[in-house]
């Protein structure tokens, strides 16, 4: 039986262990408090801090010297994007969409301001549930990925680097919290890593490190923008497990499949740019907008060279000489021609006055690379400016390696490579100082995670006029197990007629096109004229007309194919120019012109160049009418070259 002692204290002991529990349940109130008013004051922090970062990352483009880049705002011109269609997105093909310009606009494609990315696929989304009677609410499921395509340098990552710094400075987009940019080139780095997405994003933003719980992945707005599909090797699988939620641990192509497919992170917007063979990896029911960067208009070209170089008087000069070579001022429609265009003009005009420019497409490269090389003397070697001939000399053992890998990584279809790759190719970073100085000109040099390093080239087309070289010079030194990818049998004696015409056949054989820039520069290195400029490169140059006037034939033999694809067929055509031979050009200006051809049906073929020839030409005609070349069945082939015609029939 209890004492009365403990009969008398039990019921305080019982009112002092409510007491204590009551404390302890306030303690932990208080200490959730503050936990949660920590993790808000740090999520407000990071976002201040994140946009300022971003707009530092975002407010210099690179053009062809990373230490030092452009400023975005000085030189930024509008491009052209427009919206898309996903249909036959797999079937493009690279060659056609760098001569996109020949192209009619049709009278439905209404411009879309990269800024406004975002916006437009908001309405579309509207308009999808509009059409389908659904009543949107708080649940409602919207596609929320954005998909743009474009060939390289034609503007991809300058318009995501135009949209982040209007988000950062506050001028577009402000309904959206936090953007986070990111390359596949990087991501390559941490493909076969298992991994939950804040993990992921840990990687790319260090300073992420303190908001694992916090409320950025629920409460706040989020856009991701995946630059550059075409880079990445994740194999993506859209049937693969889904991810739910942040904290799932999954590999990093499922992360990406999971984000598009909008089962993790349903609020979240994403951006994905590729090139155009790429694209077709992003299924079309994962897509809410679609748009393709065709580059610059005929306006936005001049008016980017108006910014891109401050004298006025010398940029007359240089728009009113590029006017004057139809083709090349068609390829100025991809920004990167412009500039390559801007660099070599505005050299040769300064410095040597001359007016009557030679202005193929591969001698226009020739002269890029010599001004390169002439800059990375001064800038590394401390060099005086050199004659052509001695510039490209002490230079030659350097410029060779960098064209083996470009040849090399052609080959697999590689436009991004690593430090393996280079020492394949003898080129050692540790030992050679001289190679530091040309990757800061020629090439463009990211520091990926891990400090593992990732390599391009300034552009794709720079890649492709060095592997011409290499082939060439191979050629010209009788390296001919370096010329056995282009021949089915291993052959010893290659004379240039062979290894021209199998180059055009490996060529053609190609769907997605990635060895056509690479042939017509090839072509164009052939001449003699080119071979002279190419001095101190090349030992000895050597007499290739009969050469070249066998695969000019032979060129012209493939065109009559009336199998040919259309694109194949364009590109011969600008191989001819690149050799030289206006003869077709011509011809086909000169039935255009007379009534000659009058009741004359046209191949499919033809029909083609036929509206190829029309678009280069400055002459616009009084009336077109179709029945003059063709049957109706090829009417269709015409259609762009009404756009050169006062009236048309």
């Amino acid at each position: 039986m209890a004492s009365f002692k403990e009969m008398l204290l039990k019921p305080i002991r019982k009112m002092n262990q409510k007491r204590h529990k009551k404390d302890q349940t306030e303690g932990k109130m208080n200490t959730s408090v503050e936990a949660d008013s920590d993790q808000d004051s740090k999520l407000e922090y990071f976002l201040k801090t994140h946009k300022t970062n971003m707009k530092k990352k975002a407010e210099n483009i690179f053009e062809g010297n990373k230490q030092h880049g452009t400023d975005l705002k000085a030189v930024y011109t509008e491009l052209f994007i427009t919206e898309g269609d996903m249909k036959d997105v797999n079937q493009e093909h690279e060659i056609l969409k760098i001569d996109d310009a020949l192209k009619t606009q049709k009278s439905q494609d209404k411009p879309i301001k990269c800024e406004d990315i975002f916006n437009e696929l908001r309405r579309k989304n509207e308009e999808m549930q509009k059409s389908k009677g659904i009543e949107k609410t708080s649940e409602t499921r919207e596609i929320k990925i954005a998909l743009t395509k474009g060939v390289a340098g034609i503007g991809k990552t300058v318009s995501v680097h135009k949209f982040i710094l209007d988000w950062a400075e506050d001028e577009t987009s402000q309904d959206i919290d936090c953007v986070f940019l990111l390359l596949f080139r990087e991501i390559n780095m941490i493909k076969d890593t298992e991994i939950n997405l804040h993990e992921f994003l840990l990687r790319f933003y260090p300073k992420l490190k303190d908001l694992e719980k916090s409320k950025l992945y629920t409460d706040c707005k989020l856009a991701f923008i995946f630059d550059g599909l075409d880079e990445s090797r994740l194999r993506l699988d859209f049937k693969s497990k889904s991810v739910n939620t942040v904290e799932e641990r999954s590999s990093v192509d499922v992360l990406f499949t999971n984000l598009v497919k909008g089962t993790l992170l349903p609020s979240a917007l994403v951006w994905v740019t590729s090139r155009p063979a790429a694209a077709n990896q992003i299924p079309p029911r994962c897509v809410g907008l679609f748009t393709e960067v065709r580059g610059f208009t005929d306006q936005q070209k001049e008016e980017y060279f108006r910014k891109r170089i401050t004298d006025q008087t010398l940029a007359d000069r240089i728009i009113k000489h590029i006017q004057t070579n139809r083709s090349l001022y068609i390829m100025c429609h991809i920004p990167v021609f412009c500039w390559i265009t801007a660099t070599v003009l505005q050299h040769i005009l300064i410095r040597t006055n001359e007016e009557n420019i030679s202005t193929t497409l591969t001698e226009m490269y020739i002269h890029f690379l010599r001004i390169q090389m002439n800059m990375k003397n001064m800038k590394y070697d401390e060099r005086e400016e050199q004659q052509h001939t001695k510039l490209l000399e002490s230079n030659k053992e350097m410029i060779l390696k960098l064209a083996k890998l470009a040849f090399e990584q052609l080959k697999q279809e590689n436009i991004v490579f690593y430090v393996k790759d280079l020492k394949a190719c003898g080129i050692n970073l540790s030992k050679d100082a001289e190679f530091t100085g040309m990757i800061a000109e020629i090439f463009k040099k990211e520091d990926s995670l891990n400090e593992t390093k990732v390599f391009c080239f300034v552009h794709l087309s720079v890649q492709e006029f060095l592997a011409a070289v290499h082939v060439f010079i191979c050629y010209l030194n009788k390296k001919m197990q370096e010329l056995q990818f282009f021949f089915e049998d291993q052959k010893q004696n290659i004379t240039l007629q062979d290894l021209l015409q199998k180059a055009v056949d490996k060529a053609m054989q190609s769907q997605r096109g990635h060895l056509d820039l690479f042939l017509r520069f090839l072509m164009g290195i052939s001449l003699k004229s080119s071979q002279k400029l190419l001095e101190g490169l090349i030992k000895h140059t050597q007499d290739t007309t009969e050469s070249i006037r066998q695969t000019t034939e032979y060129i012209k033999q493939e065109q009559q194919d009336e199998d040919i694809r259309d694109e194949a067929l364009v590109n011969l055509f600008y191989c001819l120019l690149e050799l030289k031979d206006h003869s077709l050009f011509e011809e086909i200006q000169s039935y255009i012109s007379s009534d000659e051809g009058s009741g004359r049906d046209l191949s499919s073929s033809m029909c083609t160049l036929l509206t190829y020839v029309l678009l280069m030409s400055e002459k616009v005609l009084d009336e077109f009418n179709p029945k003059r070349f063709t049957s109706p069945s090829n009417y269709e082939r015409l259609i762009p070259a009404v756009r050169c015609c006062r009236k048309a029939l």
